[in-house]
């Protein structure tokens, strides 16, 4: 019932910049965590961004370079990504927590992914 798509993902040269967004669609009464995770190869899944519990978190490695966004009217949340370092390469992951009915529970959904690749 509900699809997150990204788009936004490429290959960049260190210190340049990329912006990712991430729509959800669907049957959607309400969005209570909306952000970003990432996967580089050989390595877990770790959160980048995203809006939770109230507040905005952000991993420590990417802090002053990576800004996330929303557009609540729209079900949007965006990633610009400034200053991008080689260790920035990794597939990018919506992920959501949303409630498709008043009442009902809440269940978690993920993008297929996008891939972000920073190199000379």
């Amino acid at each position: 019932q509900v699809r997150l798509v990204e788009s936004g993902g490429g290959s960049v040269q260190p210190g340049g910049s990329l912006r990712l967004s991430c729509a959800a669609s669907g049957s959607i009464f309400s969005i209570d965590a909306m952000g970003w995770y990432r996967q580089a190869p050989g390595k877990q899944r770790e959160l980048v961004a995203i809006f939770s519990g109230g507040s905005t978190n952000y991993a420590d490695s990417v802090k002053g370079r990576f800004t996330i966004s929303r557009d609540n009217a729209k079900n949007t949340v965006n990633l610009q990504m400034n200053s991008l370092k080689p260790e920035d390469t990794a597939v990018y992951y919506c992920h959501a927590i949303i409630q498709v009915a008043s009442g009902g529970n809440m269940g978690a959904y993920w993008g297929q992914g996008t891939q972000v690749t920073v190199s000379s």
